[in-house]
């Protein structure tokens, strides 16, 4: 055969699949978005839900997913910004830092059940946290420390090792080198798979089930005690997320409108994601242009 005409061919394949691939999804998101738009409302987003009557709303799950989500970047984050640095300008390459590489990447596909049934049995019954937000938060810090750790790793290893040697020349330490310099460079891609994985963090169910809980108390939110049990504030509560929600209500939801309030959160919770992403491109792209001054 021709060898332009089998290029052709093969581009025409890559492009048949690739558009696949792009309709694919946009149906899905597409089924999901126009089928919940009709049931958002101001009243959808800021109401607590009901369990038998129709007219709940999503407005205690949707502070829970936030709350939560930023618990867990503030725990998780510092961690997996030490650790990043560690493995990519202070660990030697031997065989320890081949299996810590190697658990790294073992741990970052471990299914979320399995992660939240470790959270379950740590943090729920051994440290008696009971299902709270902070037992949540600490299972999906599990959940995302090591794929946030092999990002940060990685926008450092993108940094020039030139830039590494003018720290030096200029009489900085290895540290100062590292804090003033390589950190600040990768900042862009790292703020970019922060806010990815807080994304993948916001959609988790499964881990949450069995360390958050299933249940959304009446909360007061004129109340910012985070001693006391009707607070939002209060990490120790339990605390429903609108993953949960969603879950719950497609497997035991009794109330009049649950396909309607399914609906609605699923597309709150596809226009968050979507949002995440969205915000990642946007920001990284910002700070490169600053950093670059391109």
């Amino acid at each position: 055969m021709n060898p332009k005409v089998s290029n052709q061919i093969a581009i025409a394949m890559l492009y048949v699949i690739a558009s696949t691939i792009v309709v694919i999804l946009a149906a899905l998101l597409g089924y999901i978005i126009i089928g919940g738009l009709p049931a958002i409302s101001w009243h959808f987003l800021t109401s607590p839900a009901k369990a038998f009557t129709s007219g709940g709303g999503i407005g205690i799950q949707l502070f829970n997913s936030f709350y939560l989500l930023i618990l867990t970047m503030l725990i998780s984050f510092p961690i997996a910004l030490g650790a990043g640095i560690y493995l990519n300008e202070y660990a030697k390459q031997n065989w320890v830092t081949s299996l810590v590489r190697t658990s790294i990447e073992i741990l970052s596909s471990l299914p979320s059940v399995v992660v939240g049934l470790f959270g379950f049995l740590i943090f729920v019954v051994q440290f008696g946290f009971g299902f709270s937000i902070l037992s949540g938060a600490f299972a999906l810090t599990f959940f995302n420390l090591p794929l946030l750790t092999r990002s940060i790793e990685e926008a450092l290893a993108a940094v020039p090792n030139e830039q590494r040697e003018g720290g030096l020349a200029l009489g900085l330490s290895k540290w100062e080198t590292v804090l003033h310099i390589i950190v600040p460079a990768a900042l862009p891609t790292i703020l970019t798979g922060v806010i990815l994985s807080a994304g993948r963090v916001f959609g988790e169910a499964a881990a949450l089930i069995y360390t958050a809980g299933q249940s959304a108390p009446a909360l007061n939110f004129t109340d910012w005690n985070p001693f006391n049990i009707s607070s939002p504030l209060n990490p120790m509560r339990p605390a429903e997320t609108l993953a949960v929600h969603i879950w719950k209500i497609n497997s035991e939801g009794i109330m009049p409108d649950a396909k309607a309030i399914s609906s609605g959160s699923s597309a709150v919770l596809v226009i968050s994601v979507l949002g995440f992403n969205l915000l990642a491109r946007f920001v990284g792209h910002r700070l490169f242009k600053r950093f670059t001054a391109g």
